[in-house]
């Protein structure tokens, strides 16, 4: 078992790792494996990129974000040039019908709102927002309009997670009910939990994920 001090270097190695990361921007530190991060990242992108790097350090229970985007001076923009940004962007996304997705910015923050087909869709959506320059977050509020999964879609989540890691299918229980999957157990490592995740996201029908999972 890794001590807090060697989770501490290596979360610190693991931002350093990162091309996207300017490590000297945040501060880490751990408590009982549980990683504390803060700082002031240059984007809303650096900022998840910094959060997914903690979460792959094998050991990490926890990841309490503290971070506060502070813009670059060139990367400051008016809300209204980043509403137009964020509607051109979502034109030229692949599979998202940007004429359903409303678009509300403040102070550089960025609310999603509308009906999409599918989960998968909707998480596209806000990913691609992540990603701009000028934003300082996400909230994505799209519903999903799509009929809701049968029940047995909960076999293939299942078989979905079996195809990416074996040890994932085994460990975790999986209950659908009106279109919610509900994921439970313990799970070695941040990637398994995001990886079950993502497979039940992407499940037909799915319009909303409950993560109860634990990282062991």
């Amino acid at each position: 078992m890794k001590t807090d001090k060697q989770l501490k270097h290596e979360v610190e190695e693991e931002l350093e790792f990162s091309p996207l990361i300017n490590s000297a921007l945040i501060g880490v530190e751990v408590t009982d494996g549980i990683v504390t991060l803060s700082g002031h990242p240059s984007s809303y992108a650096e900022k998840l990129a910094a959060e997914k790097a903690a979460q792959r350090v094998a050991g990490v229970k926890a990841v309490v974000v503290e971070m506060h985007v502070r813009l670059p001076h060139d990367d400051v923009h008016t809300d209204e040039d980043i509403a137009n940004a964020v509607r051109s962007l979502l034109r030229w996304t692949v599979g998202v019908p940007h004429d359903a997705i409303k678009v509300q910015v403040e102070n550089g923050w960025v609310t999603l709102r509308g009906e999409l087909a599918n989960a998968h869709l909707s998480y596209l959506a806000g990913r691609t927002i992540g990603q701009m320059r000028s934003v300082t977050g996400v909230t994505n509020l799209i519903d999903v309009a799509g009929p809701k999964a049968a029940e047995n879609v909960a076999e293939k989540i299942g078989k979905a997670m079996q195809r990416h890691a074996e040890r994932e299918a085994k460990h975790i229980q999986i209950k659908v009910r009106d279109g919610t999957v509900t994921l439970t157990g313990t799970v070695g490592s941040y990637a398994e939990r995001s990886a079950a995740r993502g497979a039940a996201w992407s499940a037909p029908g799915v319009h909303a994920v409950i993560d109860n999972l634990v990282v062991g």
